[in-house]
């Protein structure tokens, strides 16, 4: 149980009646509704609040079902359904309206406020609301809608609705995104009318409706609340002020944990994948061959390739690398050859190789299309998927199905990256970091680059694509403001190469790996 969810329980605790126990000798409820309604009806008569025209009285029949009666009306209904729990005797059901007046904001233009403390504070969303407490930056010389000590207030809508706080300063001034919960005397607690609001904040704002997040004056004014003894709120309250602090140095302590447990994990498989790719993670079996020998074979289906019209001829002018008499490692590109002993990261086993991305892999990048082309002509069609940077996710999933599609006749004006091959973005905050394997044909965007690896080499590629040394090798060779790495860039840059079946060996071992870290 994380510190969110037993927050949640012991707040339901709370308001259930499991908190703190019952004292016979406390008024009940009952007795506090009747008092209360007596002093609405005089505040009304002194025209100090409004009549509230849904009042209702909130009883258990002989039949001991749960009924609502409208003072008003006079009307009657059963109310079974909604009653979420049962409640300790001497407590009462009551909608929230009966018991509190609710005060909705105004904003201002700026003329109508300042930052030099001249007036009252001006309260005007989340922002003033930090850890239960307010954070006063503006300020208003003609407020209309004035909070005052000890009311509730909370944020109604934008990013941070159902943040609460009680006010601690003698005025202020709100605005719209606030709302202020104020009682008709100390015999309601607010702080406990805080906890039952929480308690169901996420119902409330799951019901709300509209684009923008709010909670609306009645999700407020209809909310259920399980109403004790005035005595046996203030328990409430001061059991949670023992409590909740603890609670929040759990959760805390608990997300802390979590970071530590993420950035192990993430550290654990960045360490797997840097021995797999180093030679270190399986055994070298001589009987396996070399990685020269894997590097014929990809040749030779270069080759046919070629042959069939698939690749352009270009891609058979390789180069070689090797290790010459005195150590170092040279690049053979036609006649010249190349001390590249500074490009190599590290060692690898005598069977491996370095090379090329570009000699193991057909590497290209894919077409971008303009917003108004895609909502004319491929936005909920039937074709091809197009599958764009934000398509592929940094957990290596790709989501195919994003209502853009090319179909048929537009296809030859499109790269296609085939299953089984490989897409990484190479641009943006995104580049080197989003990366994923396709498990079928797709169109893609100009963003991403697609690996097309030979002779079945894609699921190691694919984890060498994450590894650190390849990162490192990728970043180096970012540039602009953006942050991208050319398609030229990416192909030069090196990759260990084992044997085929080591390959294999390797890609199991990591999958196991992995598993295991689940």
């Amino acid at each position: 149980m994380n510190g969110k969810q037993l927050k949640n329980s012991i707040l339901q605790w709370a308001i259930q009646g499991k908190l703190v126990p019952q004292d016979p000798n406390d008024e009940p409820a009952s007795v506090l509704l009747e008092r209360i309604r007596a002093e609405k009806a005089r505040l009304v008569k002194e025209k100090k609040i409004k009549k509230d025209k849904n009042e209702s009285i909130i009883y258990r029949g002989d039949d001991n079902s749960y009924y609502e009666k409208f003072l008003a009306t006079g009307e009657v209904k059963c109310i079974d359904e909604e009653i979420p729990f049962e409640i300790p005797k001497g407590w009462e059901w009551s909608k929230l309206s009966n018991v509190i007046e609710l005060l909705s904001g105004q904003d201002f233009i700026p003329e109508k406020y300042n930052s030099s403390n001249q007036g009252i504070p001006y309260i005007t969303g989340a922002s003033n609301i930090v850890n239960g407490n307010l954070v006063i930056n503006r300020w208003t010389e003609t407020p209309t809608v004035i909070g005052k000590l000890g009311d509730l207030l909370i944020v109604c809508k934008g990013s941070g609705v159902g943040k609460m706080c009680i006010c601690n300063v003698d005025k202020i001034h709100i605005a719209r995104q606030i709302q202020i919960i104020r009682n008709f005397s100390n015999a309601i607690s607010l702080s406990y009318v805080k906890s039952v609001v929480e308690a169901n904040l996420q119902t409330i704002i799951s019901n709300a409706q509209g684009v923008i997040p709010g909670i609306s004056r009645e999700h407020i004014l209809n909310l259920l609340i399980p109403l004790p003894p005035t005595n046996e709120q203030y328990e409430i309250d001061k059991k949670l002020q023992e409590i909740l602090p603890v609670i929040d140095r759990y959760a805390k302590s608990q997300e802390t944990l979590d970071k530590l447990n993420v950035e192990l994990l993430g550290n654990l498989k960045k360490s797997i994948l840097q021995e797999a790719v180093q030679g270190r993670l399986v055994q070298q079996i001589a009987e396996e061959g070399t990685g020269e020998e894997l590097l014929e074979q990809i040749k030779l289906e270069k080759q046919q390739l070629i042959k069939e019209g698939k690749l352009k001829k270009s891609t058979l002018t390789d180069s070689v690398i090797f290790r010459g008499d005195d150590n170092k490692y040279y690049e053979q590109v036609g006649k010249k050859c190349l001390d590249i002993t500074e490009q190599i990261p590290f060692e690898t086993p005598k069977n491996w190789v370095w090379t090329r991305l570009s000699h193991i892999a057909n590497i290209y990048t894919g077409n971008s299309i303009s917003e108004t082309e895609k909502k004319s002509k491929f936005t909920d069609v039937i074709g091809r998927y197009y599958i764009g940077t934000k398509d592929v996710d940094f957990n290596n999933r790709i989501i195919y199905d994003n209502g853009i599609a090319i179909p048929k006749q537009y296809e030859p004006d499109f790269r296609l990256a085939p299953n089984n091959s490989i897409l990484m973005c190479i641009e943006g905050g995104s580049a080197g970091r989003k990366i994923a394997i396709l498990n079928q044909d797709v169109c893609f965007g100009n963003k991403l680059c697609c690996f097309s690896p030979f002779v079945g080499i894609g699921k190691y590629m694919y984890y060498y694509l994450q590894s650190p040394s390849f990162f490192e090798l990728f970043n180096l060779n970012k540039t602009g403001i953006i942050g991208g790495v050319s398609i030229a860039k990416v192909k030069e840059i090196l990759i260990p190469l084992p044997p085929i079946k080591e390959q294999q060996r390797i890609v199991a071992q990591i999958e196991k790996l992995f598993e295991q870290l689940r």
